[in-house]
């Protein structure tokens, strides 16, 4: 199998192809399917998700429909120093992000410790790929990984359409997903 180093290469050089039409359109889509979770989350419960930079999929409103739902939204924190456990913050539309580390948004507010996403019943991830077995691959770092071995919330990986890939190298620490979200095909549950 090709290594994770090889793939995230070609996905990334396919993600910067991608015409600004169509990141834009699959941000509208993915947007619209937070209206529709496939798992019950009552009103008030936290949902976690990621504020989306340069090609990745999605937009901010992603993150307001989950508000606009009444879910109480966390955003990811990075760290200072070496890859560890992500911080949290709540989100809230319209207030002041700050642009971080590796040129992430992140909101103004106080960070939340690393315990935040015990709170969290859903959490978004990003990803560059993943497999039907439930295989995400991330940028490299593991912080993802990190923050959720032991959390107990439904993980869903957001990716584009053709980022659905019959299979991807893995590692032991690697948190595999339970369902996955594409701009088109919607909410696919995956993993065992």
């Amino acid at each position: 199998m090709t290594s994770k180093h090889d793939v995230r290469a070609r996905l990334r050089a396919n993600r910067e192809a991608r015409a600004v039409f169509d990141v834009e359109s699959a941000a509208l889509n993915l947007a619209e399917w937070m209206y529709r979770l496939p798992v019950d989350a009552a009103p008030g419960a936290t949902i976690a998700c990621y504020l989306p930079v340069g090609t990745e999929p999605g937009s901010d409103s992603m993150l307001d429909a989950l508000v606009d739902q009444g879910f109480r939204v966390l955003v990811p924190v990075v760290p200072d120093g070496d890859p560890q456990p992500l911080h949290w913050a709540e989100y809230r539309p319209g207030e002041a992000l700050t642009t971080r580390r590796w040129g992430l948004a992140e909101p103004t507010t106080g960070a939340l410790g690393p315990e935040a996403i015990a709170d969290a019943d859903v959490v978004f991830l990003p990803a560059l790929a993943v497999a039907p077995d439930g295989t995400r691959l991330g940028r490299g770092a593991g912080y993802y990984d990190r923050s959720l071995a032991d959390a107990g919330a439904v993980r869903i990986a957001i990716v584009y359409d053709d980022e659905v890939l019959a299979e991807l190298p893995a590692e032991p620490t690697d948190v595999p997903m339970d369902w996955v979200l594409t701009p088109t095909g919607g909410f696919t549950r995956v993993g065992g």
